[in-house]
């Protein structure tokens, strides 16, 4: 995966700008799944690795760069059968 990269984001919750960055959650288990979530930089915030409500993050700020990841996982997948 290419260098996690920082964007600015006005939270509401703390009426300022905060970074924030796209990161990846794994789950244990033989079948462990990778879930992408989004952090910010406030770490005194209560919500800083859960985007549930009231924390207006969601991975959906990052779609374009989600959706390009999976592509190249799918064609490194692709060319590993050949």
């Amino acid at each position: 995966m290419a260098a996690k990269k920082s964007r600015e984001y006005i939270c509401s919750l703390v009426n300022e700008t905060v970074k924030i960055t796209l990161r990846k959650k794994s789950t244990a288990g033989l079948r462990g799944t990778e879930e992408f979530f989004v952090q910010c930089d406030q770490d005194e915030c209560q919500y800083v690795d859960e985007n549930k409500p009231p924390c207006p993050l969601d991975k959906s700020l990052f779609e374009a760069e989600i959706e390009e990841m999976q592509e190249t996982a799918r064609r490194r997948r692709e060319e590993s059968r050949y």
